[in-house]
């Protein structure tokens, strides 16, 4: 019998479809009854009762007294609650759990309201966008080897369970149930998910998937970049991997007990499966294809592939040959916003069907790119950018989205910047622009993630002559010497000469097409574009530093631009530059 026939009762991916395509065709609606729902539950609570709604829960009414906010606003609030303050604050009933963002938007974690609401809403979405996949690529009978990793949880001072988001959903039980109706199992024991050392439970994900090699249907992670990193580590060991299965025996790299005692279990001799992974690895020059030579029933591989993840997708798809490439759905640390119900559609041109009944939503529209918001004064609203409710979005206009979720957060400002490709019945398609505080700027020049993205895309077509790749990068503003410029920095695959980085740093430099930029640059009120190649390695202390300070690796997402008050990681990069160059383009 197939997985899916043996689903519990409860679940039916047909039926999950029928009801996401009935509410979808009545978003407003639901949409109102959903904030009804929220401010009913939670209109006796402190925040609200200070912006005088009086029991009110239409929507007009909760535009007019509750104010637009951002985290920094609703920090007292929630450090409170974290203190074990447990009288209705943000929410009616008390707040058990708290999610830790990952920490790489400004540097630091910051604590975010969990509860059993928003793990519902999770579990739908999972469902959600399960049910459309399964219909185009169904998998039966087989494992899934996902890349996840769940860091510790830890009580605050008011005695509140606390971890990464990622974490808090992994650990709960519905998690599981709904995992093991929905998809075929996971390859790792629980021991490998929530291992102390990141670097040994990744060893012993690849030693898991190898030895259920020809049950492997699907490859996950929460983000493409854990996928990459993953088969990049492969590289490296896959002989010690080899070694470990043709005698049965577990690397010495593996000493967590809990680990060593999980894998052992699994582990038998089996020299015919060594041998076979070892010619693969002989035979593949390039590892392309690596995945499907690896996994010979491979369906797809499934992970976060939007945003700042999208640098990963030419090494990911180099490792999958021709596997399918899905994206996984559309959220944050705060909660959910739509699923992905169209998954044949590319990673690049993905989009996400907002599910109506998941929270209340507005969006803040943006005139051109950006610029309808005042970036000296992030906070600020014009009154000419009145948010608009979910249905009245129009297809082709870039938005700003505010949540209001059943965990306690009110016209919240999430970051986020979509565009409406279009409509699922009458609820948008967004597709994922850019977060809006991920600037590069020193003056007049607004420079988002995605213009960052592609001016490296367009440079490192340089290094394609000496085969070289970027492995990871970052950038800058520094302004510690007059005029400000902007530091690009590089992680490489190998060596590449002088000649193709100063082309590089020059291509850079020209590819940033803002005005305020190219303005400044060309009366120098900002300086020459720097770019700065770093020592291998460099962005994996990266990592471990966010890991250090809580984050989950699940949730980790190279910073594409460092804030200045984020002193270590720019010491990190500081301390192991190799090589800089000055563009000349302007001069």
């Amino acid at each position: 019998m197939g997985m899916l026939d043996d689903m519990p009762k409860e679940f039916d991916p047909e039926q999950v479809v029928a009801e996401f395509e009935a509410m979808t065709k009545d978003a407003e609606r639901v949409q109102i009854e959903t904030l009804k729902t929220i401010l009913k539950e939670n209109g006796r609570t402190e925040y609200l009762q200070k912006w005088g709604l009086d029991g009110r829960t239409d929507p007009e009414s909760f535009k007019a007294c509750v104010p637009i906010v951002s985290h920094e606003d609703l920090e007292p609030y929630i450090n409170r609650i974290v203190d074990g303050d447990d009288s209705p604050i943000l929410t009616q009933k008390p707040i058990t759990t708290i999610s830790l963002s990952s920490g790489t938007t400004r540097g630091m974690p910051k604590f975010v309201p969990f509860n059993d609401e928003l793990m519902e809403t999770t579990m739908q979405i999972y469902k959600t966008s399960y049910s459309f996949r399964n219909r185009e690529f169904p998998v039966r009978n087989g494992k899934c080897l996902q890349f996840i990793y769940g860091s510790k949880q830890f009580q605050t001072k008011g005695g509140l369970a606390a971890g990464t988001a990622t974490t808090n959903v992994y650990r709960d039980p519905k998690f599981k149930k709904t995992m093991k109706a929905m998809q075929t199992p996971t390859c790792s024991p629980d021991e490998v998910i929530f291992g102390p050392d990141f670097h040994q439970s990744l060893y012993c994900h690849l030693l898991c998937g190898l030895i259920f090699r020809d049950e492997v249907q699907v490859i996950s992670s929460t983000f493409a970049h854990g996928i990459v990193h993953a088969f990049r580590t492969f590289e490296q060991v896959w002989e010690e991997l080899c070694s470990d299965i043709r005698e049965g025996k577990l690397s010495s790299r593996v000493s967590v007990p809990s680990l060593q005692a999980a894998m052992l279990r699994l582990l038998k001799p089996n020299p015919e499966l060594a041998d076979e992974i070892h010619e693969i690895c002989l035979r593949l020059s390039n590892w392309y294809g690596l995945i499907p030579e690896l996994f010979p029933n491979i369906r797809y591989i499934y992970g976060i592939m939007t945003g700042s993840m999208e640098p990963y997708l030419k090494k990911l798809r180099h490792y999958a040959g021709e596997v399918p490439l899905l994206s996984a759905d559309y959220g944050s640390s705060e909660g959910w916003i739509g699923a992905n119900v169209n998954p044949k559609l590319p990673p690049e041109s993905v989009t996400f069907a907002v599910l109506p009944n998941i929270g209340y939503f507005e969006f803040i529209p943006l005139q051109g790119s950006l610029s309808g918001l005042e970036q000296e004064n992030s906070e600020a609203v014009p009154l000419d950018s009145k948010p608009v409710g979910l249905t009245e979005v129009k297809v082709g206009e870039e938005y700003e989205i505010l949540v209001t979720s059943f965990a306690g957060l009110y016209r919240y400002r999430l970051g986020d910047v979509v565009k409406v490709k279009g409509f699922h019945n009458s609820t948008p398609e967004l597709q994922f622009i850019c977060r809006r505080n991920l600037l590069l700027t020193i003056n007049i020049d607004k420079n988002t993630e995605k213009d960052l993205q592609l001016a490296v895309e367009g440079a490192a077509k340089y290094l394609a002559v000496e085969k070289l790749e970027i492995v990871d990068f970052t950038s800058h503003a520094d302004t510690s010497t007059e005029p400000g410029h902007y530091v690009i920095i590089w992680e490489l695959s190998g060596e590449a000469s002088e000649e193709v980085l100063k082309e590089c740093c020059n291509c850079l430099d020209q590819s940033f097409q803002d005005a305020g930029y190219r303005s400044s640059r060309k009366i120098q009120s900002i300086g020459a574009l720097e770019l700065q190649v770093v020592k291998r390695g460099t962005f994996h202390k990266i990592l471990d530093h966010y890991v250090g300070l809580g984050a989950a690796v699940s949730q980790f997402k190279t910073p594409r631009c460092v804030s200045p008050t984020n002193s270590r990681v720019l010491q990190i990069l500081n301390s192991n530059v190799v090589k800089s160059y000055f563009s000349t383009a302007y001069s």
